[in-house]
């Protein structure tokens, strides 16, 4: 497949009733006027044999990356929105992202999400860490210098509402990938 470099624009200016026709026909055709305008030069010049062969795109430019429109219905649109912004993410983003991990069957977890399961777990180590050295120190006999029983029993309970926030933080993840963000479902 050869890519072409895409960069001369046609302008013209035309009635409001050719731009309402432009669009109608653009709408049944599923387009978008400028597809639709091109498509219709696309087929003018093959036609009138002046079609003119476009040039590739140079090897050393670096291509974007391949865009693409979606037409969604109104309902599907709020409801992008609503998952792009609970995910604090554009909506263009957010799609592309559910695109390539539904293509590559990935687990899709966004960067904050994934920064707050890494930070729990560099939490439980450090308290893990801690916990280790008061019982190596208390199975070698010694008395154990810090943490006593309310001290640990607070740590147990961090370690608890730790472990029910990453519960709940995957419940909401894996939810918020299957319904609106305001649809909530147990």
């Amino acid at each position: 497949m050869c890519l072409m470099a895409k960069e001369a624009f046609i302008q013209c200016r035309v009635s409001t009733a050719t731009k309402a026709a432009v669009r109608a026909a653009a709408e049944r055709q599923q387009l978008t006027e400028s597809a639709l305008l091109k498509k219709l030069v696309e087929v003018l010049l093959q036609t009138s044999g002046s079609a003119v062969a476009e040039s590739p795109v140079s090897e050393s430019r670096p291509v974007r990356s391949a865009r693409l429109s979606v037409r969604l219905e109104p309902g599907d649109w709020a409801l992008l929105q609503e998952r792009a912004t609970g995910r604090g993410m554009p909506a263009a983003t957010y799609l592309s992202n559910l695109v390539r991990s539904h293509l590559r069957a990935l687990s899709p977890l966004p960067k904050a999400e994934l920064l707050a399961l890494k930070q729990s777990v560099a939490a439980l180590n450090a308290i893990g860490r801690n916990l280790n050295q008061i019982a190596r120190l208390g199975q070698q006999g010694g008395r154990a210098v810090g943490p006593g029983r309310d001290d640990l029993r607070a740590m147990l309970k961090i370690c608890e509402a730790l472990r029910d926030h990453v519960r709940g933080l995957i419940k909401v993840n894996v939810i918020s990938w299957q319904v609106g963000h305001d649809n909530k479902q147990k």
